[in-house]
C-alpha cells in the first residue's frame, strides 16, 4: 500500500515543480547583471549577485507609483464590488420575486463574456462621465469585471447555510439586515474570503483594460508599468525579473495571511457542493 502510495506522489512533485520554477528561475534573475542574463550557456545561480535592479526599480521609475496605484484600484474594486455583492447574493439566495432565476442566469453569462466585448462599451460610458485615464474609472471598471462571479459564488454560499437560523432569528425580531449581517456574514467568512481573493488577484494581475482605460502615467498600474522596460531595440530582463518579484509579493503575503481560511473555504464548499 505504501508503494502504491508513493507513485501517487510523483505526479504531484513534477507539477509542482513545474509551478515553482518559473517563480525561482524569476527571483534568481532579479539579482543577476543584464550582461549574465544573456550570455550563454545560461546560468541559475547568479555569478556575481547585484540589487542593481531593485535600485533602478524603486528608485529609477515609476513602478513605485504604479505600484500605490495598483493597490488604490485593487483594494477599492475589491471592497466594492463585496459591496454589491454581499445584498445580491443574499437576495438571490433567501428571497424569491419574480424572474429570480433568470436575473441569476445573466449573472454568470456576464461573467463568460470575453473582456474584448466589454471594450468599446466601458470606453464610450467612461467618456461620457469623464473617467477615462482616472482611478475611479478603472476601479469601477474592475467592479464590472469581478462582481459577476463573485455574486454567483457567494449565492451558493449562502444557499448552504441553514434556513432554520434564519428562522430562528425573526422570532426574536431581527431584521433582513440584521440576519445579514449578524448570522450569514460570521458563517460565511470562509466564503467572503475566497472571493476576496479571487477579485483581488484578477484585478492585480489584469493587462487589457489597464492598457486601454489607463495611458497616462499617474494612473497607469504594475501590469502596463512592467512593459515600459520592453522596447523596440532592447529589453531590460532584469528589471522586468525585479519588478516581477515586487509585483507578486503583496499576492503571496495576502494568500498565506488568509491561507487557512481560504483553504477551509474552498473545502467547505466543495463538501456543501
Amino acid at each position: 500500500m505504501s508503494k502504491n502510495l508513493n507513485w501517487v506522489y510523483i505526479p504531484l512533485f513534477l507539477i509542482v515543480g513545474f509551478a515553482i520554477i518559473p517563480f525561482l528561475w524569476m527571483a534568481l534573475s532579479s539579482f543577476k547583471t543584464l550582461a549574465e542574463l544573456y550570455r550563454i550557456p545560461v546560468t541559475i545561480l547568479p555569478d556575481q549577485p547585484t540589487f542593481e535592479n531593485y535600485h533602478k526599480i524603486l528608485y529609477e521609475s515609476n513602478v513605485p507609483r504604479y505600484f500605490l496605484n495598483s493597490t488604490i484600484v485593487s483594494l477599492g474594486s475589491t471592497a466594492l464590488g463585496l459591496v454589491f455583492a454581499i445584498p445580491a447574493a443574499y437576495a438571490f439566495a433567501r428571497m424569491r420575486f419574480r424572474g429570480s432565476a433568470f436575473w441569476q442566469v445573466c449573472v454568470l453569462v456576464a461573467h463568460l463574456l470575453p473582456s474584448a466585448t466589454l471594450i468599446v462599451p466601458l470606453y464610450i460610458m467612461l467618456g461620457y462621465f469623464g473617467l477615462l485615464n482616472t482611478l475611479l474609472g478603472l476601479t469601477l471598471v474592475y467592479t464590472v469585471l469581478t462582481l459577476p462571479l463573485s455574486i454567483w459564488m457567494l449565492t451558493s454560499y449562502f444557499r448552504h447555510i441553514p434556513v432554520e437560523l434564519e428562522e430562528a432569528a425573526f422570532i426574536d425580531g431581527a431584521s433582513r439586515w440584521g440576519i445579514l449581517f449578524r448570522i450569514m456574514l460570521p458563517l460565511s467568512l470562509p466564503g467572503i474570503v475566497v472571493i476576496v481573493l479571487y477579485a483581488f488577484v484578477a484585478t492585480w494581475n489584469e493587462f487589457i483594460f489597464a492598457l486601454t482605460f489607463a495611458n497616462d502615467t499617474s494612473v497607469k498600474t504594475l501590469p502596463i508599468g512592467l512593459a515600459e522596460f520592453s522596447t523596440e531595440y532592447n529589453t531590460d530582463w532584469g528589471a522586468i525579473m525585479a519588478a516581477s518579484v515586487i509585483m507578486t509579493l503583496p499576492i503571496a503575503a495576502i494568500f498565506l495571511l488568509l491561507q487557512r481560511v481560504f483553504v477551509g473555504g474552498l473545502m467547505s464548499g466543495a463538501m456543501k457542493g
